[in-house]
């Protein structure tokens, strides 16, 4: 082991020495533990999709302690949860969160999301951590990452022009992607089916995109829609693929849904992902459960070319006759194959149906949406699938549930989404339908979203996580919002923690800000989720051995070891191992010979194409690195 990598680990071993200093010796201690939560009696669903069992969890220093039977254990705080299900806090990985909403996160606490991810759709700043910065200026009520938006390094080179970007402009894209993901972005969001991104051919988008592949990351994209191909959605699910495969990147089809005269056709739509994965690129979705999308009145409508220079230059074009009956009659064209029929546009920051201001205005579709944008962009509320189609998207393996939305002060141009999502899978699709098992639904929240972005310390309930957990009441948890009454608390999410600090208690929130804001690093990888099977792990480096391995539907069992300073840690408690190619991640719990423990998160990266590591942090602290050698480790 390299001299630096001996002084950052004994930098970590240090913060628990002094820590171990302000008690009193193990031999002293009462026999009775002590934990700042219990929460006792609760089914346990850990995120795995292993069926849920009845065990009590204990929570210190805002990690997962134990689980298991803790009736001879006291807490500052202990919450009888029997009849209640515990999970991970949710994670919402499509969220539009504001940074005024991030500072209660009322509508997502009371829906049981403990982590959003923000810069969806390819928007957000290109300056990450200032971005991060800035919402974090009023506290945290959740966790709080960001991804690095495509369509707004587009704009910010190639502006809102439809023209072809240099190579000198393509490679200043390339750098951007890079300094975003060095900058900690769990990903590289796209929103082609927006302005400007949607000018980007697919040869350039794939061209900028590549520069991430080295960090092994994932690519959820809005599918961009083109008329060129009569707005087919399964023609932009197969560029998104396309994009992820040639770029190499994990594709995300992003609030998947399959629209307007395509409905019916989610088979085909899931046999394109299933191709895609078996090819060797794992291929994702996320979804929100419902027929009705959200998104500016005018931004899927108006043909590309009328939007091109920006507004200005739109307005002007509206105001040539010429242009402007053209412009009507491809929004109509639009219409008919997105949603079928202008009925199905309701006008939410109005809360007024489309078809009112077509009475009104005693003109088609076409002219009457140009009479509208003329004034303002409002946003509208898209009604474009079918029932069945949603629920054959559900249950696709690699689908995860998120909102579409994210932490917000309520108001009524709002969609239901908002306030709903997370209880409405767990109320209606499966207490009512049975389209999923509980089980399943937890772990399209939780799991899988923490695999898709790379999460190694959430998602999951097993010793050493963060204690970011969610409780609920599987027979009453329900949404209530509704188009007309969108920000309508839902029902049954009772207790939500965020980091070990309680968030949401007996329903109601705190006001506790416990939210972190979390930044991806190199060895945290885009994995398929397979945490269903054998597996193990093995280190030794100089001052640190790890043995484990972990059983399908079992638990994992091992060793680990190491040594700074004469000081001795030990495993005590064990976690869970994720494993994927040449990839693990593993929390525990340590114990020191004087009784001091701490919790572990150890990643073993020998994948890693800039730099095979071994990561170790205690308690979430100061990071011990050290370069791997293939002697170094299995897997």
């Amino acid at each position: 082991m390299k001299h630096e990598n001996r002084i950052k680990l004994r930098r970590a071993a240090t913060l628990v020495l002094l820590s171990a200093m302000l008690l009193p010796p193990a031999s002293i201690m009462s026999a009775v533990e002590n934990y700042d939560i219990i929460l006792r009696g609760g089914m346990v669903v850990d995120g795995t999709g292993a069926r849920g069992y009845r065990a009590d969890i204990a929570v210190r220093n805002g990690y997962i302690a134990r689980i298991g039977n803790l009736s001879g254990a006291r807490a500052t705080t202990e919450l009888d949860v029997s009849g209640l299900v515990v999970s991970p806090g949710f994670i919402n990985l499509h969220s539009h969160a504001t940074r005024a909403g991030v500072a209660t996160a009322v509508n997502m606490l009371t829906q049981g999301v403990t982590t959003e991810i923000i810069n969806a759709d390819g928007s957000g700043s290109l300056e990450i951590p200032r971005q991060l910065n800035d919402f974090s200026g009023q506290g945290l009520a959740v966790n709080l990452g960001a991804y690095i938006g495509f369509n707004s390094v587009w704009a910010s080179v190639v502006g809102q022009a439809d023209r072809r970007p240099t190579a000198d402009e393509i490679q200043k894209m390339r750098d951007l992607i890079t300094t975003g993901l060095k900058d900690g972005a769990w990903g590289v969001s796209s929103g082609l089916d927006y302005k400007p991104g949607y000018f980007a051919k697919t040869e350039e988008v794939i061209a900028v995109l590549q520069a991430a592949a080295p960090w092994r990351t994932n690519f959820p994209n809005h599918d961009r829609l083109m008329p060129e191909t009569n707005f087919s959605s399964l023609k932009a699910i197969g560029e998104t693929i396309e994009i992820g495969e040639k770029a190499g990147l994990m594709p995300v089809v992003t609030h998947m849904k399959v629209q307007g005269h395509e409905q019916g056709k989610a088979r085909d739509a899931v046999a394109m992902m299933r191709a895609a994965s078996a090819r060797g690129r794992e291929t994702v979705a996320d979804i929100y459960p419902y027929l009705a999308g959200q998104t500016g009145l005018g931004a899927l409508f108006v043909p590309a070319w009328a939007l091109e220079g920006g507004r200005a230059e739109t307005l002007k074009r509206f105001a040539d006759p010429a242009l402007r009956s053209r412009i009507a009659q491809e929004i109509e064209a639009a219409i008919k194959a997105r949603i079928l029929t202008p009925e199905n546009i309701y006008v939410a920051s109005h809360q007024r149906q489309f078809t009112e201001y077509m009475n009104e205005s005693k003109a088609g579709a076409g002219e009457t949406m140009i009479g509208i944008l003329e004034k303002e962009s409002p946003s509208a509320i898209l009604k474009f699938g079918a029932e069945e189609d949603l629920k054959l998207l559900l249950q696709y393996p690699g689908t995860a549930v998120s909102c579409d939305c994210g932490a917000a002060i309520a108001n009524p141009g709002m969609h239901p989404r908002a306030f709903g999502t997370f209880p409405r899978v767990l109320g209606h699709y499966v207490r009512e339908t049975k389209t999923l098992t509980i089980e399943d639904a937890v772990r399209k929240m939780t799991g899988l979203p923490a695999s898709i972005i790379g999460l190694a310390d959430r998602g999951f309930l097993a010793v050493g996580m963060a204690a970011d957990i969610a409780v609920f009441d599987p027979a009453t948890i329900r949404d209530y919002a509704t188009y007309e009454e969108p920000t309508r608390l839902s029902e049954g999410m009772r207790h939500v923690l965020v980091n070990g600090r309680i968030a949401l208690r007996d329903g109601n929130a705190t006001g506790e800000q416990g939210g972190r804001v979390l930044k991806r690093t190199a060895d945290l990888p885009s994995r398929p989720m397979s945490l269903l099977k054998n597996r193990s792990v093995s280190v030794k480096v100089k001052d640190f051995d790890l043995q484990i391995s972990q059983p399908a539907n079992g638990k994992a069992r091992g060793r680990i070891r190491f040594t700074d300073g004469g000081r001795e840690y030990r495993l005590f408690n064990s976690g869970l191992l994720q494993v994927s190619g040449r990839w693990a991640g593993f929390t525990g719990l340590l114990r020191s010979k004087d009784g001091e423990e701490t919790a572990i998160l150890v990643v073993v990266d020998g994948d890693n194409p800039m730099n095979p590591v071994l990561r170790i942090q205690l308690n979430g602290g100061p990071a011990y690195e050290s370069k791997l050698t293939p002697r170094d480790y299995k897997i």
